[in-house]
């Protein structure tokens, strides 16, 4: 399937509210410059956060080229090594932690990129093609589309359980980090900086994917709606179907 098909088999069939975003990282110039040629794209007029980035793309279907001086959050910067670890990181994480001892610590085991990351595009997942490989994938979903995602990525994958990993604050670019530096399924809930910040206003969670592996789970969502439909909780049904177990002998209603 080409990108644009699997967004809108993903759309229609997981009956997703935002676009599925495609995240790159960019470490070559070559390709930075390949970009630039390729794509229709949109810079930020200010720094902001990441997930604010990323509104473009989930919310206005439009692809954002960025560099370190358009991100204008500390915690992003320091997960995409735009940022050294320093006393001010420390203390932006006190709030959350025990003691500064604990905020150190817990800053330090944060994931981060490797040094040399020259931008970062992001982009609704049909327009992904002029990003070349794709690092990551990642859906704001409810807790239903996040749990069809988990279920359809163990079984493409051969991966069970799956351990997701949250950290304090970095949500959305923690959680790409770390998909991308473990090539691993993440599911993490909004971090007070984007919940506060209004961009998951519908108490989204966030689901994000390794690029080389989403193939495989798009593939396996499309062989399930070809044999029954896109629910995995209700067959047949059209996603997500009804929240109840098909063996519940409870919950059954008929027709008046």
């Amino acid at each position: 399937m080409t990108y644009q098909e699997m967004q809108e088999l993903l759309m229609k069939e997981m009956r997703l509210y935002h676009y599925p975003v495609a995240v790159k990282f960019f470490f070559d110039q070559a390709d930075v410059d390949r970009f630039k040629k390729e794509a229709e794209f949109y810079t930020p007029v200010k720094p902001m956060t990441f997930c604010q980035w990323e509104l473009a793309a989930r919310m206005k279907g439009q692809t954002v080229l960025a560099e370190g001086k358009d991100l204008g959050c500390s915690n992003a910067k320091f997960c995409f090594g735009w940022k050294e670890y320093d006393e001010a990181e420390v203390k932006s994480h006190a709030k959350y932690t025990k003691d500064l001892d604990q905020a150190a610590r817990f800053v330090q085991t944060k994931p981060r990129l490797p040094e040399g990351l020259l931008a970062i595009a992001v982009a609704p997942l049909a327009d992904a093609a002029p990003l070349g490989d794709i690092d990551t994938v990642h859906f704001y979903c409810d807790n239903m589309q996040a749990y069809h995602l988990a279920v359809d990525y163990m079984a493409a994958t051969e991966t069970h359980p799956l351990r997701p990993k949250i950290t304090m604050t970095s949500s959305a670019c923690g959680g790409n980090v770390q998909t991308y530096m473990e090539q691993e399924f993440n599911m993490l809930p909004a971090c007070s900086g984007s919940y506060n910040a209004g961009k998951t206003e519908r108490g989204e969670i966030n689901v994000v994917i390794p690029g080389k592996k989403f193939e495989a789970l798009v593939n396996r969502f499309q062989d399930r709606v070809n044999e029954t439909s896109g629910s995995i909780t209700k067959p047949g049904d059209g996603f997500p179907g009804q929240d109840v177990c098909k063996n519940c002998p409870l919950i059954i209603f008929k027709k008046a």
